[in-house]
């Protein structure tokens, strides 16, 4: 029996708990807060923020430029302004672009001799990055309760994760209001990618009975809610959706994701199709391959009887809500699958495709 877990950030959750466990934010005297453009605002998160932090005496500078799947480069620039303001923390808002760039920008701003690639590299980065204070406003990645940092390198066609023990955040507000500004869409996508995690997480060689549970957990509350495509989400679905992608998040960090991660990242960088339904597009594929492996099909079963439904209709069910409409041409599928064919990920699960079957993948959606 493995019951290990090692879970380094404290999660706080319901209505208004900024407010409420506002002690909770005096993690030093000067705050650098990374966000996008808009979506901390049109939440409501970074008013809330703000509004604590002058209530506190905690001065703060806001980066509000980070984009979807967040450049290298951007981090690397955020971390010289946290360090040039002498920030005593980090403090990410947003979707997982924004939190995965707030742990780039922690770690930079300490390490202020490294250059930007050498964030991948734990020799050289020799001093513990800032503290993290993560607030999510999707319900889809579940990066303010793991340690992951997905960036985009500088040739903007490829992605790649940073880690360290010090890229988890030291707190996380789950406030569902956060939420109820998303779009149906949205919320639809980022629930697929929480859904992506958690069967991923279920089929990983490294997976536990604290991460088995974590994920049957999220995945009957997150399947019972998308499976029926609704065409607007309730206030009660996206609290359920919050504290489901965040057990997702859990359960990745103890078991890292499978293949849709990495066949995704093309059809994000390339295509601007959004991370979660980029991942549910390939979940099938994932659900098909695994099944000829007897330890993937007793698993995928074990997965479907404890979400209440049959595992074909799951095979057949996710790939339709990820509503992708792309075709590509046989050179096209080549280079896309040559840009993520070195990932890790395909090692994660009972079953590990080949690169001519990550083609053939490809082949069956876009050819």
């Amino acid at each position: 029996m493995n019951f290990s877990l090692d879970l380094p950030v404290k999660i706080v959750s319901g209505k208004d708990c900024i407010k409420s466990n506002a002690d909770l934010l005096k993690l030093g005297k000067t705050a650098f807060i990374v966000t996008g453009k808009n979506g901390a605002r049109l939440s409501g998160a970074l008013g809330d923020v703000c509004d604590t932090l002058g209530s506190l005496g905690i001065i703060y500078r806001i980066m509000d430029n980070v984009a979807e799947n967040p450049p290298l480069e951007t981090c690397y620039k955020g971390g010289r302004m946290a360090a040039e303001i002498g920030a005593d923390f980090v403090i990410g808002i947003g979707g997982g672009s924004a939190i995965d760039a707030a742990k780039a920008v922690a770690a930079f701003a300490t390490n202020q001799e490294i250059s930007m690639d050498e964030l991948f590299d734990p020799d050289k980065r020799t001093q513990k990055a800032l503290p993290i204070i993560a607030i999510p406003t999707t319900s889809g990645t579940g990066s303010e309760a793991n340690s992951y940092s997905v960036l985009s390198l500088p040739d903007g066609l490829r992605k790649k994760t940073f880690s360290a023990r010090d890229s988890w955040p030291t707190v996380a507000f789950l406030d569902p209001k956060y939420t109820y500004s998303l779009s149906t869409d949205q919320t639809m996508s980022t629930a697929l990618d929480a859904f992506a995690h958690v069967l991923e997480s279920y089929l990983s060689p490294k997976s536990t009975e604290i991460s088995e549970l974590l994920s049957l957990y999220a995945a009957n509350n997150i399947w019972s809610i998308i499976k029926n495509d609704p065409d607007e989400f309730t206030e009660e679905m996206h609290e359920i959706l919050l504290c489901a992608s965040c057990a997702a998040g859990i359960a990745i960090s103890i078991t890292g994701t499978g293949f849709p991660h990495p066949l995704g990242y093309s059809l994000t960088m390339l295509h601007g199709i959004p991370h979660g339904r980029a991942c549910a597009i390939f979940d099938g594929d994932f659900i098909k391959y695994n099944m000829r492996s007897e330890e993937g099909k007793n698993r995928l079963i074990k997965f479907a009887n404890a979400i209440g439904d049959d595992i074909g209709i799951i095979a057949e069910k996710l790939p339709e809500l990820a509503k992708i409409n792309l075709h590509l041409s046989s050179d096209a599928i080549l280079d896309h699958v040559d840009l993520v064919a070195e990932a890790r990920n395909y090692f994660n699960s009972p079953y590990v495709i080949s690169k001519r079957e990550m083609i053939e993948i490809y082949r069956s959606h876009f050819a």
